[in-house]
């Protein structure tokens, strides 16, 4: 979109236009050194940045440390340390305002439950019902961005149940919620509760920490979609490789995974560097941030995010004439497995740049997709209509396909409107995925307002409105309209229990 048509559309905000002209403005200077060969690649749709601009000002994805924001307050921000509820959501709220992404607005707000819980000792149910009510609204209403996230669990709290109680009431797009659940300390009744919540808004995802805990020795937070990253740091960076392009330059499949290949993650690790050394050493972000002044985040605890989309039609690109289909022939799994096997090796000896807290290497993320990607799948999902008619069957393959993601990888389940009648049976799904080695797994009702376009959540209404040109407040409705259709969102297979 050019800089005149950004400012004389009537279909966007003047907030969203704002953002948009920064966008194009960062978009004029060339201050990376991209050799030939990977521009190429650019120009083939093979890797891309995933719009992060020409001049990197900021990490992609940041998690501020709020537990220590909370403690010590904030010097730049002229803010003591809360002594009660009013100030502790009020000192949020301000600064959430202060936290920079990709997105220009925050993409991850914290463990809500555990941050607020401490703050509510003599605080009646129905007094704290009405102050999250007043909190949760104000996020959604200048926050208008749902790849901002937050987090629940794994404990059960009041704050927690309180929280996803008026999710159902109030409709949300905003924060994506993610419960972390550990069957060792997350109760049935907790999860159940969050799982029948779902069913009513799409949210709260479910993120299997018994498989996440260790990725980092700091921590963790669910960010953005689903990103798994550092707690007081983040993502330097998310680039892609489009598998299915890639497969498509090999002539063979020995030729995929001996030229090609190994070409193509060779050009975007070294593309992924320069972005991060710019970063570090240049935009001046890490030297003059009061987050990084006062130990809300840290330089040292960034990672690189190696994303990958479309590995079930590079699976079938490179198995062509055999009949065989990735997620229903296990010569197709096998040969799949194989290219993840490739790119975890890849990621493993690859030295990435500013990188200490995973041993210099970069962190491979399941990347759910542009609104371009026509025909190109999501991570390691299996396409929507070749879904496999047992959801049993779907878990294991999910889990085969996600045990090697670090940064986030997930699955989407929409469920018959009778499993709101049966939340038993929808922990029981959770808990035998879980079982399986499941990262991240998502659900929504089939015939909900809020649904989920890949990681991040929309309404329905909402596109309408924009489909029939009307600003509308949140800025991922305008992915949104064209994700939902390019990823086939209506045609996923409905689940029943």
């Amino acid at each position: 979109m050019g800089v005149l048509e950004i400012i004389k559309s009537q279909s966007l905000t003047y907030e969203q236009k704002v953002n948009l002209l920064a966008q194009a403005a960062e978009n004029t200077v060339q201050v990376l050194n991209v050799p030939e060969r990977t521009r190429q690649y650019f120009a083939q749709k093979v890797i891309d940045d995933l719009g992060e601009g020409a001049a990197p000002y900021r990490p992609r994805y940041i998690l501020p440390d709020y537990k220590r924001f909370l403690e010590n307050g904030s010097e730049f921000l002229q803010l003591n340390p809360p002594q009660d509820l009013d100030e502790a959501l009020n000192a949020l709220l301000i600064l959430y305002r202060h936290v920079p992404s990709i997105t220009t607005f925050p993409v991850y707000l914290g463990s809500l439950d555990e941050l607020i819980e401490p703050y509510t000792e003599g605080v009646s149910d129905e007094e704290l019902k009405k102050k999250l009510r007043l909190f949760l609204t104000y996020i959604d209403r200048t926050i208008t961005d749902s790849f901002c996230h937050a987090n629940l669990g794994p404990r059960e709290t009041r704050t927690g149940r309180i929280i996803l109680e008026l999710e159902r009431e109030l409709q949300h797009a905003v924060p994506n919620l993610t419960l972390i659940y550990d069957p060792e300390v997350t109760s049935d009744d907790f999860l159940q509760e969050a799982l029948y919540t779902s069913l009513f808004c799409a949210n709260p995802a479910i993120c299997n920490h018994v498989v996440n805990r260790g990725t980092y020795s700091v921590g963790y937070g669910v960010a953005s979609c689903y990103n798994v990253l550092p707690l007081g740091g983040g993502g330097f960076t998310l680039s892609r490789v489009i598998l299915a392009r890639a497969a498509r330059l090999a002539t063979s499949i020995d030729d995929f995974f001996e030229r090609v290949l190994p070409d193509v993650l060779t050009a975007m690790a070294e593309y992924m560097n320069e972005r991060i050394r710019f970063i570090v050493e240049e935009s001046g972000f890490f030297a003059s941030s009061f987050l990084v002044k006062e130990g809300l985040i840290h330089s040292d605890r960034f990672v690189g995010m190696f994303g990958f989309v479309g590995l079930a039609e590079a699976t079938n690109i490179l198995l062509e004439g055999t009949g065989k289909r990735y997620g229903h022939d296990p010569e197709a799994d096998d040969l799949a497995e194989r290219i993840m096997m490739a790119l975890d090796e890849f990621v493993g000896k690859f030295p990435a740049l500013y990188s200490p807290l995973t041993g210099g290497r970069f962190m491979l993320h399941a990347q759910v997709g542009l609104s371009d990607d026509v025909g190109i799948t999501p991570g390691v999902r299996i396409p929507v209509g070749e879904e496999p008619e047992n959801l049993a069957d779907q878990l294991r393959h999910a889990a085969r396909f996600q045990r090697l993601i670090t940064t986030g990888c997930s699955d989407i389940y929409p469920m018959e409107t009778t499993a709101r009648n049966n939340p038993q049976a929808m922990v029981d799904i959770v808990k035998g995925a879980v079982d399986l080695g499941v990262r991240y797994l998502a659900f929504y009702e089939e015939n909900s307002d809020l649904v989920r376009i890949t990681g991040y959540l929309v309404k329905r209404s909402e596109m309408e409105k924009y489909r029939n040109e009307q600003a509308v407040l949140q800025n991922t409705t305008r992915f949104g309209v064209d994700a939902f259709a390019v990823n086939k969102g209506a045609e996923r297979k409905v689940r029943g229990v």
